[in-house]
């Protein structure tokens, strides 16, 4: 736990290292990505993981005062000196952390030393297609209560004993412990005033990857970034949902992988 601003922001910490500040989307916490990267991470000593969990969700509260995305970024980039300092450190997200994790690289281009957005939330969404279970093998009426049915079956496109078990693992946990209230008043200014989009293009490693199927933000938004990237690889997935992290978690260690070759060629440069 660390407080910033007045604000204890409770984070969990991996390994030792380069740090690698990784942002989690809306309405889970920490938990998601820590059990998506972990596993990519233990082949790979001689990082530090910093998995925070974002005002509203897991164990860090939303203050009154918070009045959307712009406070938010601003609480991440004060954890980064408090946890990080002047350092340098690459940044992931996901989804709404995604969103975030451009900004973190916008306003601080020359410490972020590589960037990987995964299904990230953009500033417009277009394109996006409606939610269709791809694959189905498991009754999960037998394994969930009827509320994580409803969330697993609105998240998941591929849906499997053992997607059910990561939603269950990474996923579940996290949903009681969403401030609904408050996401819902910060939703309204979601959009960050000084856009990424309007920073000069980030020029460190970056990976972008996108699920072919995702019902939430789509997959044409992110082709939209690669103009803005002009080192990144993108990819759109299929057999991926929102949940690409769990569906294709071969595939997402395999990017993350080479994304990590290309972070660690240009520190060594």
């Amino acid at each position: 736990m660390e407080e910033i601003s007045g604000l204890p922001v409770h984070f969990v910490e991996h390994g030792d290292g380069f740090p690698v500040l990784v942002l989690h989307g809306a309405g889970v916490d920490h938990r998601e990505m820590a059990g998506a990267l972990e596993p990519v991470f233990r082949e790979r000593p001689g990082y530090r993981r910093v998995y925070p969990d974002l005002p509203g969700m897991g164990r860090t509260p939303v203050p009154d005062w918070f009045r959307g995305t712009d406070d938010v970024l601003d609480l991440v980039l004060g954890l980064i000196d408090a946890v990080v300092g002047e350092e340098k450190l690459a940044v992931v997200g996901h989804s709404f952390g995604g969103y975030l994790a451009g900004g973190v690289a916008a306003r601080r281009p020359a410490q972020v030393a590589g960037l990987a957005l995964i299904c990230p939330l953009g500033e417009e969404a277009r394109d996006v297609p409606p939610h269709a279970v791809l694959h189905a093998s498991v009754d999960v009426a037998d394994v969930l209560d009827p509320a994580e049915q409803a969330a697993f079956r609105d998240y998941f496109v591929v849906q499997t004993p053992a997607t059910v078990e990561r939603f269950r693992e990474y996923v579940a946990p996290a949903l009681p412990l969403v401030d609904r209230d408050g996401l819902g008043r910060m939703s309204e200014r979601w959009r960050l005033s000084d856009a990424s989009g309007d920073a000069p293009p980030y020029t460190g490693p970056t990976l972008i990857l996108a699920g072919r199927q995702d019902a939430t933000v789509g997959y044409a938004g992110a082709w939209d970034l690669v103009e803005r990237y002009p080192h990144a690889t993108y990819a759109v997935l299929d057999r991926a949902g929102h949940a690409l992290p769990h569906e294709q978690a071969g595939l997402l260690a395999a990017f993350i992988g080479e994304w990590l070759d290309r972070v660690d060629e240009r520190l060594a440069a």
